[in-house]
């Protein structure tokens, strides 16, 4: 399969389509390209247009464009489209996309759209799900499922499995609820075609299972469904009722969203901007941590002002300022990335002391090595040994306290409870600069006897 591109002819050619009503040709065009494909190119269009896209085309496909739209560019669309279109676009959509799209609609047509869905246990599914944090498993779930009781003849359970199937898109399992509706476990196909028609589930279905409770935050989910290789996963209530299931489409947006988030804090960006929002938006996610770099940078400067004499007397130590500044953010944010790493994959292991050891061992021997090589240089550029060596002690320490401090932050956070994404940017690099140039400047001072 072509990846697509979508070209400015491309483009300009759907705008000509739609500006001069030529919908036979249009929907001739749309016909050759897949929903997502279609969605891409309705982000590039301005609202009308893109409104007078999804009102052309079939519910059936538009349903599924409206699903991968830019959530602003839908959420503009579906302001131009009465209760009763959306509704219409709504029955279409699996529970769990349905319901995402609902949660974006003002609040007071929420009931009125609801109201129009035709189907009235898709509807009543769909208002289920409103009922969960958008972030947990309940958020995530969709309703639409394979089940089978526990008690039924494999006769019986192939004819129910045939109506439920109609009203999913894709069977990745088939769960086994008894009586009360609690999992018990998932069958097998292959046991379910070989088995005697008269044989009853709960003789051969598979009793181990993953599952998830509703309440379970989406990062949770996300980590067992990575780690067991699951392409979908039941959710279960408070007292292990089947309520739902996961797929690994969503799971892949949820790993995508926390993806960004986690690098947009250590860029020192929060709020979860994006590029098309506007600069009031993008100022107010930027400039807190600026401003803590301002403020870094303050401290930097009235440290360095604590040693004026020095630096008056030994000029070359200001001219490595920089260096010493750039090394403590560099090692502290390297460190603080790699815990961090390690605490959204579940990889850390063991106790916060062995991995305060193990870092700062590891930047003591970098620091070592570097060292030398300052040493060397500055000997030979300067002619003055007692210079460099105060210059490459410096960096040693400087690089084992930022190490440190980039391995501990983020490890007391997370038992905080606070997301330690925040430590991988300008809070490591402004407090390593601060403590850096400390360190700097007073072992030199002890060194040079000054």
């Amino acid at each position: 399969m072509t990846p697509f591109k979508l070209t400015d002819e491309l483009l300009e050619e759907i705008r000509r389509l739609i500006s001069e009503n030529k919908d036979n040709e249009l929907q001739a065009t749309m016909k050759e390209f897949h929903y997502a494909d279609i969605a891409e190119i309705a982000d590039e269009l301005v609202v009308d247009e893109a409104t007078y896209l999804i009102k052309l085309l079939d519910s059936e496909k538009t349903s599924d464009i409206l699903a991968e739209m830019h959530e602003d560019i839908r959420e503009a669309v579906l302001k131009n489209l009465t209760a009763k279109e959306i509704a219409g676009e709504l029955s279409e959509l699996d529970t769990d996309d349905a319901a995402d799209i609902i949660n974006e609609l003002p609040k007071e047509i929420v009931q009125e759209v609801i109201s129009e869905i035709e189907n009235r246990e898709h509807a009543k599914d769909i208002v289920d799900l409103l009922r969960y944090e958008e972030d947990s498993a309940g958020g995530l779930m969709a309703k639409e499922l394979v089940k089978v009781n526990e008690n039924w003849t494999v006769t019986s359970c192939v004819k129910e499995m045939r109506a439920q199937a109609e009203n999913v898109t894709r069977v990745h399992s088939i769960y086994v609820v008894d009586n009360e509706g609690k999992l018990k476990g998932r069958l097998s196909l292959k046991d379910l075609l070989t088995a005697p028609s008269k044989s009853h589930i709960k003789d051969i279905y598979i009793p181990k299972v993953d599952a998830v409770n509703v309440n379970e935050k989406g990062e949770e989910v996300a980590k067992i469904m990575s780690k067991y290789d699951l392409e979908a996963i039941p959710v279960v209530d408070e007292i292990g009722r089947l309520v739902g299931r996961i797929t690994i489409d969503d799971i892949v947006d949820v790993i995508r969203e926390e993806a960004d988030k986690d690098y947009q804090m250590a860029a020192g960006i929060s709020l979860g901007v994006e590029v098309s929002d506007n600069i009031w938006i993008l100022t107010r996610a930027r400039l807190p941590w600026l401003t803590l770099g301002l403020l870094g940078g303050l401290g930097a400067a009235a440290i360095m002002g604590t040693f004026e004499d020095m630096i008056s007397k030994h000029a070359v130590l200001f001219f490595f300022t920089p260096l010493i500044a750039a090394m403590a953010g560099n090692v502290g944010v390297q460190s603080s990335a790699i815990v961090v790493q390690g605490l959204a994959n579940d990889d850390l292991k063991g106790s916060v002391r062995n991995h305060l050891f193990k870092e700062m061992l590891l930047a003591l021997l970098n620091g070592f090595i570097l060292a030398i090589l300052l040493l060397v240089f500055t000997w030979i550029w300067k002619g003055d040994f007692a210079t460099a060596l105060a210059i490459s002690l410096s960096l040693i320490v400087v690089i084992v306290v930022a190490g440190f401090i980039g391995t501990f932050i983020p490890l007391f956070l997370h038992k905080k409870n606070i997301d330690p994404a925040i430590a991988t940017g300008p809070f490591i690099t402004t407090s390593n600069d601060i403590f850096g140039i400390l360190i700097y400047f007073w072992i030199a001072k002890v060194i040079l006897g000054i």
